[in-house]
């Protein structure tokens, strides 16, 4: 996974706002995701830290062991937590990447049940338009085309179809649940949280 223009060092900030971290524990973490997110070298991870130190988005404490190594411990500062609200609550930009999109979605506690529903809109609009291309570039492949072509559009069309239907069931599942909002007008003045 590279570190992108802010996409990544803001999926670091988002998992900070968990618990503060190292390096290794941001790397172990996205590994044990790896086939979701990639799994990022200490080269995307370390670049992407230091930069949201010298951004004053995050503190680090070194923690210093007899016969080990120091450890440094990132910690999300309010600065950081106000820039990842900001980021999360973008929209998603086209073309987003099965990635990105993975990445938002491990952050998804940070956004708001409107934006949730927005985001979850934009992934199943971005692949059906997906879906469709790689239906018409089925239909328009040759008999001769080799067999790689064939079974790689078909695995296309299987996994955005899968796609397509999480997405679906996901998006009728939460227009059944009630809003926040919902849930405080109900609410007696004194029950209110």
């Amino acid at each position: 996974m590279p570190a992108d223009s802010g996409g990544f060092r803001h999926f670091i900030l988002g998992l900070l706002t968990h618990q503060p971290m190292s390096g290794y524990d941001i790397k172990q973490f996205l590994a044990s995701l790896g086939w979701l997110v990639g799994s990022p070298s200490f080269g995307a991870i370390y670049p992407a830290l230091h930069t949201l130190l010298r951004d004053g988005l995050v503190t680090v404490e070194v923690l210093s062991y007899e016969n080990k190594p120091p450890r440094k411990i990132y910690t999300i500062t309010e600065e950081g937590e106000q820039a990842l609200r900001q980021w999360i609550n973008q929209p998603t930009p086209s073309g987003v990447s099965s990635r990105a999109f993975t990445m938002r979605l491990i952050l998804a506690d940070h956004l708001s049940m409107d934006g949730l529903v927005e985001h979850l809109r934009q992934r199943f609009h971005q692949v059906a338009t997906h879906h469709a291309a790689l239906e018409r570039m089925s239909d328009d492949l040759e008999e001769k085309a080799d067999l790689g072509q064939h079974l790689a559009v078909d695995y296309g069309i299987a996994i955005a179809s899968a796609e397509l239907v999480w997405l679906e069931g996901l998006l009728q599942h939460l227009s059944t649940q009630p809003l926040l909002a919902d849930i405080r007008e109900s609410e007696p003045a004194a029950g209110r949280f």
